[in-house]
Parts: structure tokens; sequence; C-alpha cells
């Protein structure tokens, strides 16, 4: 569990982040939604620890990452997994050479115990046959496979995404929220995603967190978020006429019941 604490952050004279307080669970996928511009991604830096906050705290299991000396932070990455927008791989490592890359970084285990593990995750996500491979070799899903392999390369108890589906066809994308899905249960981590995409929310959304303006305007689930009276969060979550097809269609459903 991750628990974030009257949380501000500024730079120069503007307040990105505005007294955001939230909990993400263990075990769930926990979604920040918001347009371009609202802070998520601040947020996520604040989270992981690449941005310092002004004030607030960020709790790890009542751990505080904003107390943290240089040691215990490196401890606590260890214990993170991150899948970047662009997937972030190396271009001149194969795809095991970039799964393998953490564990040389945060472990001492020997070559052949590395060797292991990284083949582990890419058969997990369905990549054991392109190993061999490099990023420029493989089509932009795999490479999203490969950075979730990546990312949990570590074992880690917090996995955060940024934009999974950047990119993606809508086919591509459905495939790599089931496997972000499927894998937070599995290993039971805590999972933070950043998102702009409706489809993700409805698909595997449990815990969603609307923040507009640097400020946290709503929060609930994806079965709440389809009839909620926030004017702010309608308007971002209609702006496809998908949507508001199938809010049509559950109203009409709950009429005739």
């Amino acid at each position: 569990m991750i628990e974030v604490k009257n949380l501000i952050k500024s730079f120069e004279d503007k307040i990105v982040l505005k007294d955001i307080s939230m909990v993400f669970d263990a075990g769930k996928t926990n979604l920040i939604i918001g347009r371009s511009g609202s802070g998520k991604t601040v947020l996520m830096k604040n989270l992981i620890g690449l941005t310092t906050p002004d004030s607030g705290k960020i709790l790890y299991n009542n751990r505080n990452l904003t107390a943290m000396g240089k040691k215990e932070l490196k401890l606590l990455r260890r214990e993170m997994g991150m899948l970047f927008q662009g997937s972030a791989l190396f271009d001149s490592m194969t795809v095991l050479e970039n799964v393998i890359f953490p564990l040389t970084m945060f472990t001492k285990d020997s070559y052949k115990e590395r060797y292991t593990r990284a083949m582990f995750c890419l058969e997990r996500v369905n990549l054991k046959d392109a190993e061999h491979l490099y990023p420029a070799e493989i089509s932009g899903g795999m490479m999203k496979r490969a950075g979730i392999a990546r990312a949990i390369a570590l074992n880690p108890k917090y996995l955060f995404c940024d934009e999974p589906n950047s990119g993606l066809d809508p086919k591509t994308a459905l495939i790599i929220d089931d496997l972000i899905s499927d894998i937070t249960k599995e290993y039971r981590m805590t999972t933070v995603i950043n998102t702009h995409d409706m489809n993700s929310v409805m698909n595997i959304g449990e815990k969603i967190v609307f923040i507009k303006q640097g400020e946290k305007a709503w929060e609930g689930t994806k079965d709440e978020i389809m009839y909620t009276n926030n004017p702010d969060l309608n308007d971002f979550v209609f702006a496809s006429d998908l949507f508001k097809k199938v809010r049509d269609v559950g109203n009409s459903v709950e009429q005739e019941g």
C-alpha cells in the first residue's frame, strides 16, 4: 500500500500539485486519470522519488519516502518496477539484455541466476522467442511487453506504468492492459498507472483517481465513474460518444428493471 498525505509540489511560482492525499491499494490496479498538464506525471515522479515534493508525505507501508536518505531510497527502489511511456529499452541491448539490466544493477546474483530470472519474465509476457532481438527489430506491443518483463525482473512490490498504451492499436492495448492486471493480481503488487485511455479505465481500473489542475477532484471505481455527478469528470469521461452510449444503455436497463 502507498499513502500520499497532503502532497504539495511547485516549480518556481507555479503550484503543480495542490495538497493531494490518496491511498493506492495493494493487489489492485490504481489508475490516475486526467487531461494533459493536470499533474499526473509530476505526481508519479514524486511517487518514485525522481522529484522531491515541497511538503507532504509518501508512505510505502509506513516508510516515508520523503524523509529517506540515498541508501534507504536505493533499497526502496529495489522494490519498484517502472514501465515508461516509450518503453525506454536500451537500443544497443537485446531484449534479454534489457531485462537482465536491473538484475545486474541491484543484485549480486550470478549470471546464470540473472539469466534464469530474465527468461522466466520473458516467458511470462510471451516473449521467450524474442530474447535475441533488438528493440528496433520488434513491434511496439512487443516493446511494451519487454518493458513489463524488465519492470518485474526484481519481483517488485510496487509497479508504476506511465501511459502504457501510448502509441498502441486498440487490440494490442487490450493485451497490455490484461497483462498488467494479471501480473498485479498474481504477485499482489501495488500497481499505479497514469493514463488518459478510458478503455483502460473500464477494462482494468479497480481504483481510479481523477486529477484536475493539480488537485484530486474525484476518486472511486470504474462502476461509479459512469454515474458520477462531477461535471469535470463527466467532461473527461464522456468526451467519447462510445461512453455516452454505454451510460445511456445502462440507464435504460435500470429503468426497465
